[in-house]
């Protein structure tokens, strides 16, 4: 058995600066090299074998994720996991029409994670539900691409980035941004220095989801819904709290912040960084709430604006969801430079403007390969891919930062050093931590 620590003896450690990471205080989230696999294993991934996978969460983003790797010729499906049956069986047949053979079907992933000849898995699951598959999964060998963001609390997060610090796993977040054109092109035109000194990063998304308000009611047949709730606290079934709505409650997801904030403020701070390694503010205030539906049941806010202060290089990024942006795309990041100039960048395209709004010229960056591909390149090469999960986790952290100084009602501080809120404040909410509902428990590796 590996060997795990308290959250108490995991908080303490990380308070005296030996982070739970295990890396230097002054270094956190540092961009380590994988650790070397047994020979085995290398055998295993030799060239022109298959990366075999499983896939964990087959509603949402798992069938996305799933069907762009099908379309990789060194992988193949083996088997398929979900809580609700009803969404295994039309990717099973798709599966077994490409590879001849019919995958194997789980409702409870560890299940999945027992087979040898697994190598890998795509964790697509409500973000309640990602940090006991991803530790699970980094214990039994197996290298993750995980959906977005990383973790429900800042708690999860520490301790997912030690377990695959822990057991050198190859983890990729869904974060594809990072590997688009339009972003790697603004993001290399602001590192380099061309915009000067930036001064505001601006990110945004609108936000226009609404969920009514339903009844209690028995879950469908199809799905157990106790395995769904999982380890966040139980609440009677409503259709409208569960698939894809899941995100606008609190108890199971993170709101817009964790959900497009994770994308966008991301950018801002791979802008501002020189590496993987990202700045994190030392400062976080937020205002909103439900103000455009007050009525609806969902209870993530509908209307946010955080302002993030930051030391080193300084700055100020803000956060806004709202209902709408005008003059603006639905959603994007900007750079400010202190003469006015700026970079705006969105899916689909990015501009240089000067303090005028006058378009100014641009230069496109080399492209790199996609970021499923990045991922399978990392697996056999045992490098970090492009959004690994110690550089990811920052971003997260930042989202969760958000939602609790909004929740707390008070400014919320960070040590980045010591991987920690400073102070009380924040960490009383459930973006920082909460108990797990039993039998489960969340396991904390020391590194």
């Amino acid at each position: 058995m590996s060997e795990r620590i308290s959250r108490r003896q995991f908080c303490g450690k990380a308070g005296q600066g030996a982070t739970a990471l295990g890396v230097a205080a002054s270094s956190a989230f540092a961009w380590l090299p994988a650790r070397a696999e047994p020979a085995e294993g290398r055998k295993r991934r030799m060239h022109n074998d298959k990366i075999t996978l499983g896939v964990i969460g087959c509603g949402g983003m798992g069938p996305v994720n799933m069907y762009t790797l099908m379309g990789k010729p060194e992988v193949e499906i083996a088997a398929l996991c979900d809580v609700d049956a009803a969404h295994l069986h039309p990717h099973a047949a798709n599966i077994a029409k490409k590879y001849g053979k019919k995958p194997a079907l789980y409702t409870d992933f560890r299940k999945l994670l027992e087979r040898k000849d697994i190598q890998a898995v795509i964790i697509s699951t409500p973000d309640h539900w990602h940090a006991l598959p991803v530790i699970y999964a980094c214990e039994a060998g197996k290298d993750i691409y995980c959906e977005k963001p990383v973790s429900h609390d800042i708690t999860e997060a520490l301790a997912m980035d030690a377990a695959v610090r822990k057991f050198g796993r190859i983890v990729q977040v869904g974060t594809w941004q990072r590997s688009r054109p339009e972003f790697v092109s603004a993001l290399a035109y602001v590192r380099s220095g061309k915009l000067g000194k930036v001064t505001t990063v601006r990110a945004w998304k609108t936000d226009e989801a609404q969920v009514g308000r339903d009844q209690i009611t028995l879950p469908p047949s199809s799905l157990d819904y106790n395995l769904w709730v999982g380890p966040a606290a139980f609440e009677p079934y409503k259709p409208n709290h569960v698939h894809a709505n899941w995100r606008w409650f609190l108890n199971y997801g993170s709101g817009m912040t964790g959900d497009w904030g994770v994308h966008m403020i991301d950018i801002g701070l791979l802008g501002l960084s020189s590496g993987p390694d990202l700045v994190m503010p030392v400062e976080v205030a937020s205002l909103g709430g439900k103000l455009a539906y007050p009525a609806d049941e969902r209870t993530a806010p509908d209307t946010m604006v955080s302002i993030l202060k930051f030391k080193n290089p300084d700055f100020v990024l803000q956060w806004e969801t709202g209902r709408d942006h005008p003059g603006r795309p639905y959603h994007g990041t900007e750079f400010v430079g202190a003469d006015g100039r700026s970079v705006m960048v969105w899916r689909g395209g990015w501009v240089v403007r000067d303090r005028e709004g006058r378009e100014l010229p641009r230069e496109e960056a080399p492209g790199v390969n996609d970021h499923w591909q990045n991922w399978l390149d990392c697996i056999r090469s045992r490098t970090q891919p492009r959004a690994n999960l110690s550089s990811v986790a920052q971003s997260t952290i930042v989202c969760h930062l958000a939602n609790a100084a909004l929740l707390a009602g008070e400014t919320v501080r960070w040590d980045k050093a010591k991987n920690d809120i400073v102070g009380r404040a924040g960490k009383n909410t459930q973006s920082y931590y909460r108990e797990y509902r039993k039998p489960w428990s969340l396991p904390i590796h020391k590194v």
